[in-house]
């Protein structure tokens, strides 16, 4: 008699490596607020920067988190990619985890085939394998995007990865490429 194997349990957390310098928002506490704010204080500390520049930094990383936000987002982290540079357009990683009914996400296969009805031709979309499992990758000139399958049919956690000023195809492109590789499920205890 043959034993049935076992379903894949949901894990229970993931863990991923981002450099000790890029600043962490926890999206989970009500306290974001004032991490970003903290953030955009440290950013534009001793600038000659007018207020009204980290004004339009601290609501343009505000609306950000608030979108985040409403698609299941978990965590922030921001980094400046040039020294001297204050933080207009830093680079970015935005963790979510959108809500999918339990077995209801398609294979990454299928998630990818979606994907690239909806994106012009200014994208790349292929479905590559990480450490973590089964993963649809979107590449553009500015953003890398990881939708990566969680095991236990749990839907995708989404890494969303924005470098505005130096581009994808950079040292800083290939660091979060190196991110999204080092992700791991913590499974329940």
């Amino acid at each position: 008699m043959t034993m049935p194997v076992p379903a894949e349990s949901p894990p229970s957390d993931y863990r991923i490596l981002v450099p000790r310098d890029w600043f962490h928002v926890d999206l989970t506490q009500d306290r974001w607020r004032g991490q970003l704010k903290t953030y955009v204080d440290r950013e534009f500390a001793g600038s000659r920067t007018s207020s009204d520049v980290s004004r339009s930094v601290w609501a343009s990383l505000r609306n950000m988190v608030e979108n985040g936000l409403a698609r299941g987002a978990l965590e922030f982290f921001l980094r400046t990619e040039s020294p001297g540079c204050t933080g207009l357009d830093p680079a970015s990683l935005l963790i979510s985890w959108p809500p999918v009914p339990r077995g209801a996400a398609p294979t990454a296969e299928e998630f990818a085939s979606e994907l690239n009805e909806r994106r012009g031709p200014e994208c790349e979309i292929d479905v590559i394998d990480l450490p973590a499992g089964r993963t649809v990758r979107i590449r553009t000139v500015t953003a890398l995007d990881y939708h990566v399958r969680m095991p236990g049919e749990a839907g995708y956690l989404h890494l969303a990865f924005s470098i505005p000023l130096s581009g994808t195809e950079s040292s800083m492109g290939n660091l979060c490429d190196a991110m999204a590789h080092s992700l791991r499920w913590v499974q329940g205890r």
